[in-house]
């Protein structure tokens, strides 16, 4: 006998294209500020989660009051690139919805929290209005698709830029039910019109990414995506794309099940067709092979060692009709944001201002709303949390100067605090252990003096922390990784290399604050005293504690 498929299978393919109820949880359901059970899994599909402001439970219970619920809403922006007309829209619509703040995200993209029920609609019509969407934005079907972000890095970055936007329409859910539900109200959309070759009525078993990265740069963290294009340019000219699979970095504790991977490269594609083709293709085996059983084990990672990764590649190869090319060879050199001012080879000025854990601060946001007003840059969001200001022509260049030293924008920074990431986690994250983006500020704080004790001030050590393991800042990657697992408590990674290329280790348990600096004091002398020339600090902890 079959084993029983999980809950959330029921609701997908029970769900209407992806409508269930919705329209009756948010016209009807005044009692609640949320949305009806099965309702809660369908509002991710078109770029929502439920959340509730955790720090306010005990209060709200002893009340006997309902949780505090809201809605997170993360718009679709391949690539990451908005106008300076869509930053003004994003802007006013935070002002008017939600908490104010504007999170960039990881993936390229800004979400806004605290959303409540009512205001569901209004929001997205007015994100609509301003040709921003947040269809597929979360849920089991391709995510938001990223790309290498800064334009200095290659005089073929806007070639590779368009492939991000070309794989986020092919993959798009055929549904109409965003509109339906949230724009137009009443209309009804032809069913027939949404029959859905890829997707049919089951979708993906779980969540997909993919990233584009333009060597030297991996500022997309590549391997830790479903799907990892890496672009291979000779010459100023792109010859095709290596493609990796199965990479994901989500785990569970106490589940040795469950596990962190890289994706694995299993060829090349030499023209746009064949890359689309695979693309779509690696969906639809995923779609056909993956786990609908067990959600834990249900990403593309354990689909791929299910099949092997020479079975996975040939059961691909059967259905693009053609066989993938050796992979073509490529390096790494780096994975932080450029700061500061670049010039492209166009002549063209582009600003990376530091957005500390992706959560732009009243001030910058100021200044960031007076320069959209002057409409002489676009924004782009990198894949660091960061946002660069881009496309400035020289004679503008001065105004944006002005309005930097007017906030007071450029303040300094040490290299690891840039180099540092974090999610989101409490208040408002359901699976959140322990404290990330609220806490890893005030930690880098209290290790940059040891920085400065080690005359490491400069070294760009990457340092990551998640409030649980399902690694949304990506801290599997990182040199100093920081796993929450419960209050106050964290799993220290180490070991991970500077580009991205290797996972990091499990070094300690459940690390306190004093335990963690205690810990790093130590590893930072360690790596002074014994370190080779130019070896970084992830090669050094890796080759001391790790390498067999």
């Amino acid at each position: 006998m079959s084993e029983k498929l999980s809950a959330v299978e029921y609701i997908k393919t029970k769900s209407d294209g992806l409508r269930g109820t919705l329209k009756e949880s948010i016209d009807l359901d005044n009692h609640t500020g949320n949305v009806r059970p099965d309702d809660e899994t369908l509002v991710k599909f078109h770029g929502m989660y439920v959340q509730d402001d955790r720090d306010r439970r005990a209060e709200r219970a002893a009340k006997k009051l309902d949780k505090l619920y809201s809605f997170m809403i993360r718009l679709r922006i391949p690539g990451g690139v908005i106008s300076a007309e869509q930053w003004l829209v994003t802007h006013e619509i935070s002002e008017q919805f939600g908490t104010g703040t504007l999170k960039i995200t990881t993936r390229q993209t800004v979400q806004l929290h605290g959303l409540l029920k009512h205001q569901l609609r209004p929001t997205i019509q007015a994100f609509n209005t301003a040709k921003l969407d947040s269809i597929a934005a979360c849920g089991d079907v391709n995510r938001n698709v990223i790309v290498s972000s800064h334009p200095q890095i290659s005089q073929i970055h806007q070639q590779i830029y368009e492939y991000a936007d070309k794989i986020s329409t092919l993959l798009l859910p055929k549904t109409q039910s965003y509109y339906e539900v949230f724009i137009d109200g009443e209309k009804i959309y032809e069913r027939s019109a949404e029959a859905d070759p890829l997707y049919e009525d089951r979708y993906l078993p779980r969540k997909f990414k993919i990233a584009i990265a333009i060597p030297p740069s991996n500022d997309v963290d590549v391997f830790a995506n479903d799907i990892g294009l890496i672009a291979v340019i000779e010459n100023d000219v792109l010859k095709g794309f290596n493609i990796a699979i199965g990479g994901g970095l989500a785990t569970t504790h106490g589940n040795p099940n469950t596990y962190a991977r890289l994706g694995s490269i299993i060829g090349f594609t030499d023209t746009e067709e064949k890359t689309l083709k695979a693309v779509y293709e690696i969906l639809t085996v995923q779609r056909d092979f993956g786990n609908r059983v067990d959600r834990k084990l249900s990403r593309l990672k354990y689909t791929v060692d299910k099949l092997t990764v020479e079975g996975f590649k040939k059961e691909l190869e059967s259905r693009i009709g053609f066989d993938l090319l050796p992979a073509q060879p490529f390096k790494f050199s780096e994975r932080n944001d450029r700061f500061g001012w670049e010039q492209n080879h166009q002549g063209k000025w582009f600003y990376t201002l530091f957005v500390e854990h992706g959560v732009v601060k009243p001030y910058q946001k100021q200044f960031l709303y007076e320069l959209a007003q002057l409409k002489i840059s676009n924004f782009i969001f990198s894949g660091n949390q960061n946002l660069i200001l881009g496309e400035i022509n020289d004679d503008d260049k001065s105004k944006v100067e002005a309005l930097l030293v007017a906030h007071d924008i450029e303040k300094q920074v040490s290299a690891l605090r840039k180099s540092s990431m974090a999610c989101v986690a409490l208040p408002t994250c359901p699976l959140a252990l322990a404290e990330a983006q609220r806490y890893l500020p005030e930690l880098v704080t209290k290790i940059e003096p040891l920085l400065e004790k080690h005359g490491l001030t400069e070294d760009e050590i990457s340092i990551r922390m998640t409030g649980c393991p399902n690694g949304c800042g990506r801290p599997y990657v990182a040199e100093l990784g920081f796993i929450g697992t419960g209050a106050g408590q964290y799993n220290f990674m180490l070991g991970g290399d500077r580009y991205g290329e290797r996972l990091n280790f499990l070094y300690k348990e459940k690390q306190t604050e004093s335990q963690i600096l205690e810990e790093v004091d130590s590893l930072f002398s360690n790596y002074v005293a014994n370190k080779t020339i130019d070896e970084t600090f992830g090669d050094f902890a890796f080759r001391t504690f790790f390498k067999d």
